[in-house]
């Protein structure tokens, strides 16, 4: 646990340097209530604020450890007024990053801009929402299959507020009432599954008392390392979306070998840190659903709908333990008329971001809302700050292709699943595009259909195109015949060669020359049978731009023959000598290095003459 380290010393620092301006606000009570129960840490506060001061204040301040705050998905603040049945209707504020100029950077601060000025003795009632991911982390990193997940948290008894505190307290809601450890302060209560810690009262700004929560957890560690989802309006009646996962299970590593007998057999007890299925809650309305992954349709899944809803239990290939992954697409039909609304000469989509997923953290989201050709003036409205862009897609039938609006966005949770909106015009005209174009297409195939069938459309024996087809079939069939002649001097270089490894493995002269002489009579005859073919060739003009490399050809292959020769000569006449001189050596190996770049360049011609 000595890795978990916390930022006491930095935070103590800070709370001397503090703005005067932030000592005019106290949190008169501060309830704090952290959620562990799944892989996605959820805290809530209720506060309420009030100014001593004189001046009248604008905004409340919030900061976070830098540690937390590479971790925070989303923070949400609203405001109420009055209290118990008297208390007016919330009021969403804006939050923004605003770093002091003297805090460093382990400290990250963010604004939420209130409704109106709080003056001086005047009081306000906040609730504050703040997601972190990756914030648990699994202890010990490695698990066999047959060991439980267990989880390590760590955080403030006393919440890091840059305002002085009358009253607060803490909750830590467990999964269960189990627990490995947990640190003890002096106002701690364990009840059920909840930790208790407070109430704390007067703490400074910045007061900081570190807690580590060791616990047991075998909740789905889904992660989607990466998730397209893909929008698609068509004003024919639907909306088509299309979703990509990346899929991995990012809880303690699975280690060792796994047994599928034994997990069959006792699987919450031989697999209880893996998950085997995932809930995705699809409108109610959702239509013509598919499950899919690289090898196909995934049949073990299940749909369970009514009038507010629809479940799809979507159940993997194969358990997914810590560390193992999985890749698959969900699609599913949605009507147009239900999503698709007008406003003046404006048409706007109105859906929901997110992942469908129950519980599932999404590190990279893409999503494409693929517009119907012809729109224009195109923008949308997110409730969140996000990365946009646009692109052009084409489909079936397109001409210019469909706009397409790319949002992206890191770090998503389920409570980023809220309605957002793309507006854009359109022509109802621009719907008669596609129709008039499968109309003219089936007018030109008949039209085409009836010229074929009325029109003679065979080749006379005596047209120019038929002579030129015979003409050039002659052609390659001389070529053949060529590369065939070809070949075979090639075969009797190869024996000539190995006639001369024989020679200096037996010393025998007289069967060396045997078959030099049954090769020179074999070579001579071959190319008697090579000139009429190269004359046909250079008097046909459909040979006329294959000429120069076929001759090329003829002319390699004599020059390796004659080196070929000019070798074997070379070496018998040293072996009848029973001596090599030096001047010998060398000249047969400048030999060999001519013959080794003439048999390349033979076979390069034979391969350029084959392809034709």
């Amino acid at each position: 646990m000595s890795r978990f380290r916390f930022d006491l010393l930095l935070l103590l620092v800070l709370s001397l340097q503090l703005s005067p301006a932030l000592s005019d606000l106290i949190i008169s009570k501060l309830d704090r209530r952290i959620d562990l129960t799944s892989q996605i840490v959820r805290v809530t506060m209720t506060l309420k604020v009030e100014n001593t001061g004189h001046d009248p204040v604008s905004e409340v301040s919030f900061t976070f450890p830098e540690h937390q705050a590479n971790n925070l998905a989303l923070l949400l603040a609203v405001s109420t007024e009055g209290k118990g049945k008297n208390r007016g209707a919330a009021t969403n504020l804006p939050i923004g990053v605003k770093q002091p100029n003297d805090s460093p950077p382990s400290l990250v601060w963010y604004a939420a801009s209130l409704p109106k000025e709080l003056g001086k003795g005047e009081s306000l009632n906040m609730d504050v929402l703040a997601v972190f991911t990756h914030s648990l982390r699994p202890f010990p990193e490695k698990i066999t299959q047959a060991e439980p997940q267990l989880l390590l948290f760590q955080d403030s008894a006393h919440f890091t507020s840059p305002y002085n505190v009358k009253v607060q307290s803490l909750t830590v809601k467990l999964p269960s009432g189990n627990v490995e450890s947990y640190t003890k302060l002096e106002k701690t209560k364990f009840s059920g599954s909840e930790i208790k810690y407070g109430p704390f009262e007067n703490l400074p700004a910045l007061s900081y008392s570190p807690v580590i929560i060791h616990f047991p957890s075998n909740k789905p560690f889904a992660i989607a390392k990466e998730l397209v989802r893909e929008i698609e309006i068509s004003h024919w009646g639907n909306v088509q979306v299309t979703e990509h996962y990346s899929i991995i299970h990012g809880g303690a590593q699975s280690t060792g070998e796994f047994s599928r007998l034994d997990f069959q057999a006792r699987p919450e007890v031989r697999g209880a840190s893996a998950f085997r299925h995932l809930i995705a809650m699809l409108p109610p309305r959702a239509h013509s659903i598919y499950y899919r992954d690289a090898i196909g349709n995934i049949s073990t899944s299940n749909i369970h709908s009514d009038s507010s809803k629809t479940l799809v239990e979507i159940e993997p290939r194969y358990p997914m333990f810590g560390g193992w992954k999985t890749s698959f697409t969900i699609g599913y039909g949605l009507p147009l008329h239900d999503y698709l609304f007008q406003s003046g000469g404006n048409r706007f989509l109105n859906i929901t971001f997110g992942s469908p997923l129950f519980d599932v953290l999404v590190e990279n989201l893409t999503l494409k809302v693929v517009l119907p050709e012809g729109s224009k003036d195109i923008y949308s409205s997110v409730p969140f700050p996000v990365k946009e862009s646009q692109e052009t897609k084409f489909s079936h039938l397109d001409i210019a292709g469909r706009p397409t609006i790319v949002i992206e966005k890191v770090n998503v949770v389920p409570e980023h699943n809220q309605y957002f909106q793309v507006h854009y015009k359109f022509s109802n005209i621009s719907l008669l595009t596609e129709p008039l174009m499968l109309i003219f297409g089936f007018f030109a195939l008949f039209v085409a259909c009836i010229i074929y069938m009325h029109a003679d459309l065979t080749i006379s024996k005596s047209s120019s195109s038929y002579l030129a087809k015979l003409q050039w079939d002659e052609v390659q069939g001389t070529i053949q015949q060529l590369q065939d002649i070809i070949n075979r001097c090639l075969l009797i270089h190869d024996k000539l060669e190995a006639s001369l490894r024989e020679l200096s493995r037996t010393g025998d002269v007289q069967a060396c020359k045997a078959v030099r002489k049954s090769a020179d009579s074999l070579l001579k005859d071959l190319s008697k049978e090579l000139k009429p073919l190269l004359a046909l060739l250079q008097s046909s003009p459909q040979a006329a731009h294959i000429l120069p490399k076929v001759e090329d050809l003829v002319m390699k292959e004599r020059d390796l023959q004659e080196k070929i020769l000019l070798k074997h000569t070379t070496v018998v006449d040293s072996y009848e000598r029973k001596s090599m001189s030096r001047d010998a050596e060398n000249r047969v190996a400048a030999i060999q290095q001519k013959i080794s770049a003439l048999k390349q360049e033979v076979d390069d011609l034979l391969d350029f003459v084959e392809d034709i």
